[in-house]
């Protein structure tokens, strides 16, 4: 339970100075040792809390002067970050990694708040209730597969 307010906690404070900045550089070691943590924990809330699916995109450059860049991507500004959320997905799309993505184009304003809900609602374990979780998860990504090319092409005509 610790480790998990600990994740929380440095998720909120990567997410702060990102507020100020659409784009940071933080070295894992320093970051690390601000929070008195192990350096794999500050890996692994990257690696979980700033994907594509949530909006960042992460660069990092290992050896002594490395660095992990983490950039909040602005879905609607270039549709081609829309192609690359496509491309992330994939066959199966779990619950969550679909109200990852609902909440990013929601914070994007690519979709409203009620617009959200329900598509969330249709995504949802109750409405793709068809006896077999694989083939819900399936066809949970190939429902947002289809909302994410339509708002892709969209946004190429603006």
């Amino acid at each position: 339970m610790a480790d998990q307010n600990m994740s929380d906690a440095i998720e909120t404070y990567l997410k702060q100075i990102l507020r100020q900045s659409e784009k940071i550089e933080i070295r894992r070691s320093e970051l690390a040792q601000l929070f008195d943590v192990v350096p794999s924990q500050i890996n692994y809330v990257i690696k979980t809390r700033f994907t594509i699916q949530n909006g960042y995109i992460v660069e990092s450059k290992r050896g002594g002067g490395g660095y992990i860049r983490i950039v909040q991507i602005p879905l609607r500004t270039d549709p081609r970050f829309i192609e690359e959320l496509i491309q992330s997905l994939s066959e199966v799309v779990s619950v969550r990694e679909a109200t990852d993505i609902i909440e990013s184009l929601y914070r994007d304003e690519l979709l409203t708040e009620r617009e959200g809900k329900i598509v969330l609602t249709m995504l949802s374990k109750e409405a793709l209730a068809v006896g077999d979780a694989r083939m819900a998860g399936q066809l949970r990504g190939q429902l947002l597969r289809q909302l994410l090319n339509r708002l892709r092409f969209e946004s190429e005509r603006k």
